[in-house]
Formats: structure tokens, C-alpha cells, sequence
């Protein structure tokens, strides 16, 4: 947790700099709801989300300097620069992705393909309050229930939709409920602890189905096709969190909102002071302990920052590559039809 909260601190010192452009909506506040869910599923489960992603594409296993320097549009970033803040990608994990609700119903293919595989793997589809209220989760919920899709739904609920609060946006603000068939649980997304707990509930449920034999098996034909699981279907889970920052960087945060909440939610909720006061005061840590790994954090970071801003731009022919993952090289036509560029996969 604190290494994303100091990430994402950098991140708005190069944006202020100039050096980070475009679309960048920060993490810190949240941090516990990706620490947490990360901490209740395997790696091999899978797991997308919206486009504040930067939490989450650092628990899925990438490291500070990709990000930073995807952030920064460098080759060395997690999408070789191209991507941005939004859309970042690793192994078993879906991204980032800038269409509000689009990832649900990719998620809940997502989990069809756990299904089908029958690999016992669950996906963890995640979107804001502010995504609540898109039909595609509707007819999205619906499908999964009907299928028995092993995919937990998780509304981050951060209170503001951009700068709308949830009281105004939404006739119910019961994001667990919304799922109405399928069973809801609503947590506290400032704990960590509870996070992780709840999401391992929420993933053992969703494996708690019987493995069903198909047809007639002989010892030749068993093969991972002669016995696949059953799911026992999709849940719904409201993590209460809270963002520091505004909804994007463009967003400074308090024309809907006052200085007064904010702090008030810092000093009382702040999910890696929870933790941090939990742990002193049970002897589990000390207070030098915390300190040398904030400074080992911090300077992790600034390493990360140094090459995020030194590393090259990629160069403009690599701009078509990778548009197919395994084509025949492909011509590109260019800003005029005698420009060509390559796509190498």
C-alpha cells in the first residue's frame, strides 16, 4: 500500500512537471482495495478493472519503473509507451480500460473462459460508483447468474462519480444489493484486512460448485475435459473507499467536496494508517521498522521517476507493431497513401 501511495505521489509531481500528459486518474486512498484483494486470490486468477489502474497493475505483479514510465510514454513502460495511464497490462491482468463499465462484461467473459476450461480460476471484475448505473452491468449480471460465472463483481465505491456524490447520481446507493439474484456483501475498502477477508469469501464461493463428470469416463479418456468444476455463481461486492486526489488530475478535487472531508477522512480512515497503528499497537512491527521501509520505498521510486524520464521514446516506427499478436508482418497505410508503415507482431 504505501508503495503505491508513494507512486502515485510521484505520478502527480510529473504531471504537475509537465512530464506526465493526458488522461491520469490517481490511486492513493484506495489503496487497501487492491492490496487486499491481491492478497485473496492467486496469480494465476485474473483481474480488470476501469482506467484507474495504476494500483493495480503494480499488486498484478509489474514493476514501479514500467509503470512509471508507461505513465511518461517511454519504451520502457509495461505497454512500450503506447498505452498511458489507462491501459496497462500484465499476465492475468485485462487492463485498464478507458469506457466507463465496458470491462464488466469482459470480465464476465473472462470467467466464461474459466468455465469452459474448467480451471478452477475465478476473475475479479471491478468498477466505480460511478459505473453502477450502466445497463451493460445489468444485462452483464444477469448472464453471469444465469451461466454460474466465476466472477466476483466489485463496485469501488469512492462516494464521488468525477464530481457527482452518489446520493445525487444514484435512487439506491446499496451497490451490493444491485446484483438483486445474485448475493451481495458490502465491506469496508479503507481495511485491508477486511478486504482480503471478504474477497476470500467471495472467491471460495464462487468455486464452491462440485466437479461434474461428463458422461462415461474410462482411464484413457480421463483428460482436464473428463471432470471440469461447477461454479456456484457470481457475487457482488461494495468496497466504501475514498480518493484523495480528484477524479483525474484535471480534477482538482474540491469545487463538490470540501478541504474539511478530505482531512477528515486522511486522519481518521487512512487504510496504511489503520494498519500501520493495528500493527504497533499489537507488537507486530515497530516504528523503525516502518520507517526504513518507507525509505526503501521512496527511493525505489525515485529510481523508477529517474528512468521514467530519461528512458527513450519509442520510435515512430514502432508505432504500428503488435496490432495482431502473431499476423505476417502488415503494411499500415500512413498520413498519405504513399507512406507505408510496418506492423511487426
Amino acid at each position: 500500500m504505501q508503495t503505491v501511495r508513494r507512486m502515485e505521489l510521484k505520478a502527480d509531481q510529473l504531471y504537475k512537471q509537465k512530464i506526465i500528459r493526458g488522461f491520469c486518474h490517481l490511486y492513493d486512498g484506495q489503496e487497501a482495495c487492491a492490496a487486499g484483494i491481491e492478497a485473496a486470490i492467486s496469480p494465476s486468477d485474473h483481474l480488470i478493472t476501469a482506467y484507474r489502474a495504476h494500483g493495480y497493475t503494480y499488486t498484478r505483479g509489474v514493476s514501479i519503473r514500467q509503470i512509471l514510465a508507461e505513465l511518461t510514454g517511454r519504451k520502457g513502460g509495461v505497454a512500450k509507451g503506447k498505452g498511458g495511464s489507462m491501459h496497462m497490462y500484465a499476465p492475468h491482468f485485462y487492463g485498464g480500460n478507458g469506457i466507463v463499465g465496458a470491462q464488466v462484461p469482459l470480465g464476465a467473459g473472462i470467467a466464461l473462459a474459466c468455465q469452459y476450461r474448467g480451471n478452477n480460476q475465478v476473475c475479479v471484475t471491478l468498477y466505480g460508483d460511478g459505473a453502477a448505473n450502466q445497463g451493460q452491468l445489468f444485462e452483464t449480471f444477469n448472464m453471469a447468474a444465469l451461466w454460474k460465472l466465476p466472477c466476483i463483481f466489485i463496485c469501488e465505491n469512492n462516494k464521488y462519480g468525477m464530481g457527482t456524490a452518489v446520493e445525487r447520481a444514484a435512487a439506491s446507493t446499496d451497490y451490493y444489493k444491485r446484483g438483486d439474484f445474485i448475493p451481495g456483501l458490502r465491506v469496508d475498502g479503507m481495511d485491508v484486512l477486511s478486504v482480503r477477508e471478504a474477497t476470500r469469501f467471495a472467491a471460495d464461493h464462487c468455486r464452491a460448485g462440485k466437479v461434474r463428470q461428463t458422461g462415461k469416463v474410462t482411464s484413457e479418456q480421463k483428460s482436464h475435459h473428463a471432470s471440469r468444476p461447477v461454479f456456484q455463481g457470481p457475487i457482488v461486492m461494495e468496497l466504501q473507499t475514498y480518493r484523495y486526489h480528484g477524479h483525474s488530475m484535471s480534477d482538482p478535487g474540491v469545487s463538490y467536496r470540501t478541504r474539511e472531508e478530505i482531512q477528515e477522512v486522511r486522519s481518521k480512515s487512512d487504510p496504511i494508517s489503520l494498519l500501520r497503528e493495528r500493527m504497533l499497537s499489537n507488537n507486530m512491527a515497530s516504528a523503525e521498522e516502518f520507517k526504513e521501509m518507507d525509505v526503501e520505498i521512496r527511493k525505489e521510486v525515485d529510481d523508477a521517476a529517474q528512468f521514467a524520464t530519461s528512458d527513450p521514446e519509442p520510435p515512430l516506427e514502432d508505432l504500428c507493431n503488435h496490432v495482431f499478436s502473431n499476423n505476417p508482418p502488415l503494411d499500415v497505410r500512413g498520413t498519405h497513401p504513399w507512406s507505408k508503415l510496418k506492423s511487426v507482431s
